[in-house]
């Protein structure tokens, strides 16, 4: 009798190790339009999530999606309260000290947003004593401490609330990512913004990121957005969004 409880515990076990395999759970930030946003149902949508429920489909797994606030992004993944972050998130050297990266799944530029009407002389010597918005946590916020010294950068904790500030006049310009910025501009609150300037960055790769130790992981995840981007499956998501690659 002990020996069939023990065989039935472990049996259970095995179990539920092999569903939870087949579980991938993904962190995003539902603040983010139109890459993750919340639907009215308080769901997360957008392009990130359709491009992780196209990634997890060809792992054939079940995709679950988790919600997290941006600053605790990378550390909720390291606590395992997910597997891999898709949420727009940049490549750099800094998180690739605290995380590893697939291969992009797409590439962005940081262009500034500012009234319509209004010159902006976006150099950096123009800028001095300008307030400019950016969201915590970014490589635009990065971007602006490290080249526009004298600038009143403020940090905001979502874009949204940098939106908020550039709409009620608190800021001068907003910098951010270009495809973004592209989403909000076609919008009602938007449409009496627009870009200022060319590009000041346009080399900024987007990636999923996994725990350091996740390499099976990481290459499945590479392998599966390989196939994605050939067969078509990424491209019909890119023109759900934009009338124009973002790859």
């Amino acid at each position: 009798m002990m020996i069939r409880v023990i065989a039935a515990a472990f049996a259970a076990v095995l179990a539920a190790s092999a569903a939870s395999a087949q579980t991938l759970k993904i962190g995003s930030e539902g603040a983010y339009p139109p890459f993750n946003t919340k639907d009215t149902s308080g769901n997360i949508i957008g392009f990130d999530i359709d491009i992780a429920n196209a990634l997890c489909a060809e792992m054939k797994v079940e995709c679950t999606i988790v919600g997290q606030d941006w600053d605790g992004m990378i550390p909720a993944l390291q606590n395992k309260k997910f597997d891999a972050i898709v949420a727009s998130m940049s490549i750099t050297e800094e998180r690739l000290k605290a995380v590893n990266f697939t291969d992009p799944y797409y590439s962005n530029k940081l262009q500034y947003v500012g009234k319509k009407g209004v010159d902006l002389d976006i150099s950096a010597e123009a800028m001095k004593g300008k307030s400019i918005g950016a969201q915590r946590a970014t490589i635009a916020a990065e971007w602006l401490e490290a080249n526009v010294p004298g600038a009143d950068v403020k940090l905001y904790d979502t874009q949204e609330n940098a939106w908020l500030d550039l709409e009620a006049g608190r800021v001068d310009a907003v910098l951010a990512d270009g495809f973004l910025s592209y989403d909000w501009l076609q919008s009602d609150t938007g449409k009496n913004f627009e870009f200022k300037g060319e590009p000041v960055f346009d080399d900024d790769k987007i990636g999923i990121a996994v725990r350091k130790d996740d390499t099976e992981l990481l290459a499945k995840l590479n392998t599966a957005l390989k196939t994605i981007m050939d067969n078509g499956t990424y491209d019909k998501i890119n023109e759900k969004y934009f009338p124009f690659s973002i790859r």
